[in-house]
């Protein structure tokens, strides 16, 4: 049961992943040959589906790679594209480029970081929507684009460049998405914290008609008072119905 469950969640990962790079779009057909080692029912997958529109992934329908843009993503990504312009390196020269960067040329390595930039962009557009501003996102993927490019030894085939870059470029978007989810919800259990304190004490002294001391907050409510001093710290003591 154990290795079902996990290669499970290893499948719903790798076609998120999937659905992702074709620009947030999958097949009803894609899903049930991905997942037919584990025979699912009906019901299962309708699950599975519902789980991927909810990740903003099309099931069966067409890829629109503007769709989870905002007004802000939308002029950032149009000024970035447009002074990519004055870089930009014709791809008839792609080949070659590549080809001579997997040689290890140095100025072939510098023209295909040029060279895939516009990728980045394209790329973030497939994450936007999940918390992390595109400009961030992108600013994430030509890092790990720089880094992609100095690591070519890794390649052994031309025609595997550009795969090796865009897993390096999408691994770094999820990375600062899932590093900023794990911030905000640590912010909401502070912000829990704070107001489950403040609550008590705005409760008890409207019933004492004056400021509650921590001991008497303590006793009333059942919380520690190291509980509650934790509390007023997080909030920079500014909890106003206690003595601080």
């Amino acid at each position: 049961m154990e290795q079902n469950e996990q290669l499970f969640a290893k499948i719903l990962a790798d076609i998120t992943k999937e659905a992702k790079a074709a620009g947030n779009v999958i097949s009803e057909e894609r899903i049930r040959e991905a997942f037919a080692a584990l025979s699912l029912n009906d019901e299962q997958l309708a699950m599975i589906k519902d789980y991927l529109e909810k990740s903003r992934i099309s099931v069966g329908g067409e890829a629109d790679p503007d769709a989870l843009l905002d007004t802000d993503d939308i002029d950032y990504l149009g000024t970035y594209l447009a002074e990519l312009e004055a870089i930009r390196i014709d791809e008839r020269m792609r080949d070659g480029i590549i080809i001579s960067a997997l040689a290890g040329d140095m100025s072939a390595k510098k023209d295909l970081l040029t060279l895939f930039l516009p990728y980045v962009a394209d790329l973030s557009k497939l994450y936007a929507g999940q918390g992390v501003p595109v400009e961030d996102l992108v600013g994430e993927g030509n890092v790990a684009l720089a880094i992609g490019c100095e690591m070519l030894d890794c390649v052994e085939k031309s025609e595997e460049v550009e795969g090796f870059l865009g897993k390096m470029i999408m691994d770094a978007m999820e990375r600062i998405i899932s590093e900023n989810g794990e911030s905000a919800q640590k912010a909401g259990k502070v912000a829990d914290k704070v107001n489950k304190v403040a609550d008590a004490a705005k409760e008890l002294s409207e019933a004492l008609l004056r400021k509650v001391t921590v001991a008497e907050l303590a006793a009333e409510s059942g919380m520690s008072e190291e509980e509650i001093k934790e509390a007023m710290l997080l909030s920079g003591y500014k909890i106003e119905d206690l003595e601080s």
